[in-house]
């Protein structure tokens, strides 16, 4: 992947980030030590605030480093691995497996992505069965002395074509019955029978970083999993034949809690990227002197610092579970994981609304710049009073790779959808709820007041 034109790119980008951990400058705060020997700070186990507020300054220096746009970091399935560790129990005869997977991946500093959600048309399960055909989802199709054998398809493992470890479950709830579908294990992404069928790479079509500096960087790609008979050995069997506890292993543990505070400040970085964008190219015509203008900008600044103090929150407010440990508030992470993702349209479209035409006024390309006659006029014509015709160019076509370009409408269906659909993030925020404090409010005060006397209703 070092060298395909589609992928060589975003490949330089995570090796950028590995490098970033491994300078000795960064050593304090992106890695920890326990039992004399250094981790990735994003395996720490958070014993108090002071872990949890370690843990959220890794994921913001390497959210940092991609912009936001790295949504399958390494630190992302790191994290739930990570969380799941902390409350092993849940999941019983496998807790073993589960505790040396982690420290496997803690001490190879492991990059893995993950594929837990059934393909879209095993959702029709009738129609397979009428074609007498097996249904596509991933499921178990044979058990050995040595492990079990799997085949079928899982989405989505975005990031896969740069991981080492493909972690596949189901985070979504299975039926009781599903048992076969139930598997959660992790597979190397070289195990033999396993394939990975990428989505179109926009990197590959990016001319250059000039033209498209966050496609030509940054673009992760999103994979469909095929497993055709691939082998998992037993130690890497972490759920098996039990439907509930294969959605269980991620809300009983601090695993979804650990891996989604990662979900908010990686978003919390691109939003500082999108109100930075939206400031500047109001600048760039003057455009930010205008009353109207100046509102939308102070809008957008409070949303970001809106978001920043939900993340901070997190910490602020955390709570004491499970035994021994420390999490993330999970209620507020919720929070903020339904607003990343019900917000970005909303912050596009205004992103949008305030680069006008300016997107469309800049000439094909930059190569106006080798031709002297053309390069004269392009100076001349397309500057501005705040800003040269090059930089102005440079900061649009930025602008359009954040709202218009092919990369763009990928991130656009990506921030909807990556935590899952809208009415999954809710059911969180619902299963979280103190609805039972809630209700005391309202019986509290429907208690302090009773039936008036006639006489009171004759005043009134």
């Amino acid at each position: 992947m070092t060298i395909h034109p589609a992928f060589r790119n975003a490949a330089r980008s995570i090796a950028d980030l590995y490098d970033m951990k491994a300078d000795p400058a960064n050593r304090e705060e992106m890695t920890f030590v326990e039992n004399g020997r250094r981790y990735s700070g994003y395996f720490l186990r958070a014993r108090n605030k002071d872990d949890l507020a370690q843990r959220t300054a890794v994921h913001r220096r390497i959210a940092d480093l991609s912009y936001g746009m790295f949504g399958r970091s390494p630190d992302h399935v790191g994290s739930f691995v990570t969380g799941m560790s902390t409350n092993a129990g849940v999941f019983g005869q496998y807790a073993d497996n589960l505790l040396r997977y982690y420290e496997f991946m803690r001490a190879n500093d492991v990059y893995a992505c993950y594929a837990v959600i059934p393909p879209q048309a095993a959702r029709n399960p009738e129609f397979y069965q009428r074609q007498n055909l097996p249904i596509p989802t991933l499921r178990v199709v044979k058990e050995e002395d040595d492990g079990l054998v799997v085949s079928g398809m899982k989405m989505l493992a975005t990031g896969a074509v740069f991981a080492d470890e493909i972690w596949i479950g189901n985070l979504i709830p299975l039926a009781p019955t599903q048992l076969a579908e139930s598997i959660t294990c992790a597979v190397p992404c070289n195990a033999k029978g396993l394939t990975l069928w990428s989505r179109k790479s926009f990197e590959r079509t990016a001319a250059s970083e000039f033209e498209s500096p966050l496609t030509y960087r940054f673009d992760e790609t999103d994979s469909m999993v095929m497993c055709d008979n691939v082998k998992v050995p037993w130690e890497r069997v972490f759920v098996h034949n039990d439907a509930i506890l294969a959605r269980d292993i991620y809300i009983k543990t601090p695993a979804h809690c650990y891996g989604n505070h990662q979900s908010n400040v990686r978003f919390h970085s691109k939003m500082q990227l999108m109100v930075g964008l939206a400031s500047k190219v109001t600048q760039a015509s003057g455009a930010d002197q205008i009353p109207a203008v100046r509102e939308t900008l102070g809008r957008l600044a409070a949303l970001e610092a809106m978001l920043g103090a939900c993340i901070a929150g997190q910490t602020q407010d955390a709570e004491d579970w499970p035994d021994g440990y420390k999490t993330f508030n999970r209620r507020y992470m919720y929070a903020g994981l339904n607003f990343c993702t019900e917000g970005h349209s909303a912050l596009i479209d205004c992103l949008r609304e305030l680069c006008g035409g300016g997107v469309f006024q800049m000439p094909a390309d930059i190569s106006v710049m080798h031709d002297e006659r053309l390069r004269a006029d392009f100076e001349r014509f397309w500057q501005t009073p705040q800003m040269g015709a090059v930089d102005r160019m440079k900061l649009f076509k930025l602008a359009w790779d954040m709202v218009g370009s092919e990369f763009a409408g990928r991130h656009q269906q990506y921030e909807k959808f990556y935590a899952g659909a809208s009415f999954i993030i809710r059911n969180h925020s619902f299963r979280e709820a103190p609805w039972d404090h809630y209700h005391k409010v309202v019986d509290d005060l429907l208690g302090s007041y009773g039936v008036p006397p006639a006489s009171d209703l004759e005043r009134g």
